[in-house]
């Protein structure tokens, strides 16, 4: 599959947000949405964004619709999602890649939004994006001026250089390796293991990231992972953070680092712990489908832009 980049935004633009998975809390999307405004940009709401099904914000052909219509609409330039939860994987296969390849445009989002990044890269080639949601991340009081920072790629191509000036990182696996920075979420990536959907690491430098899970289901997640061959086809491993790990079911456990150290260091490829990407703060925002850079040596990854 050929890489598409999609443009880069301009000041005066308008972009689409929608609400794809969970509802979103209106009171911090509000926020969120004031915050794109500062950017210098218009914002058009997907017609069910304030709308509730359960769990899901709106049903599945709602959630599908704002999707499309964003993706169609040649007004907007960049679609931003306003959080995550669940519900992703419930419209997956009804999506028309189609529609996306000849409407390539920015896709932001993480966390459940990891079904879509995979699907959408696979399917059609465009570059997503792995960033904060205005609803869920930017819409709140601790939101950060470092993950602020991170939109900015979207404006001006930047290649980006994460290194211990940005958090300590832990090598794991010593090398270093480049290809397609892919992945996401590390729960979501295992659900969709055995779907049409399921992510091709071979060659890529897979990262991985999640939130609330003990170490023993992290174990679990690592060894699904393992099993199906996608630890030993990837270049690399981009190790995110996994806050919130603390064990509550017993009180024998083995530590975060003692899974790592299972998984990935016989991996003979590097593997690289601490990155400040996932559910944390600050937030740093990285690109899907660019070519990268993984180095233990340095301590660092590169990442090529995401926009052209």
């Amino acid at each position: 599959m050929n890489m598409i980049k999609p443009e880069r935004l301009n000041q005066g633009d308008t972009v689409g947000v929608i609400a794809p998975a969970s509802p979103p809390d209106l009171k911090n999307l509000d926020k969120g949405i004031s915050f794109l405004e500062s950017l210098g940009l218009k914002v058009k709401l997907g017609a069910h964004v304030n709308k509730k099904h359960g769990y899901l914000a709106g049903n599945d052909q709602q959630r599908l619709e704002d999707f499309h219509h964003m993706f169609q609409d040649p007004e907007i330039t960049a679609i931003f999602c306003a959080g995550g939860g669940y519900g992703t994987g419930r419209i997956v296969a009804d999506i028309d890649y189609s529609s996306i390849k000849e409407n390539p445009k920015i896709f932001w989002g993480y966390s459940d939004i990891t079904c879509l990044h995979t699907a959408i890269r696979q399917e059609t080639g465009l570059v997503t994006f792995h960033g904060p949601m205005l609803c869920s991340d930017v819409g709140k009081e601790d939101f950060d001026a470092e993950s602020e920072k991170m939109f900015h790629q979207l404006f001006e191509p930047e290649v980006i250089h994460y290194n211990e000036n940005l958090s300590p990182l832990e090598v794991i696996g010593e090398g270093e390796a480049s290809g397609e920075v892919v992945g996401g979420n590390l729960s979501l990536l295992v659900n969709t293991m055995g779907t049409p959907y399921e992510i091709d690491t071979k060659g890529k430098l897979l990262f991985l990231e999640d939130v609330g899970e003990e170490p023993y289901r992290l174990d679990s997640f690592f060894n699904q992972l393992k099993l199906a061959g996608k630890l030993e086809d990837a270049a690399g491993i981009i190790l995110g953070d996994f806050s919130g790990t603390e064990t509550e079911k017993t009180k024998e456990t083995l530590s975060l680092s003692q899974v790592y150290e299972d998984y990935f260091s016989h991996l003979n490829k590097p593997v690289l712990a601490g990155f400040k990407i996932g559910h944390c703060l600050p937030h740093y925002s990285i690109p899907f489908g660019t070519d990268a850079v993984l180095s233990s040596h340095r301590k660092s990854l590169m990442i090529q832009p995401g926009v052209d």
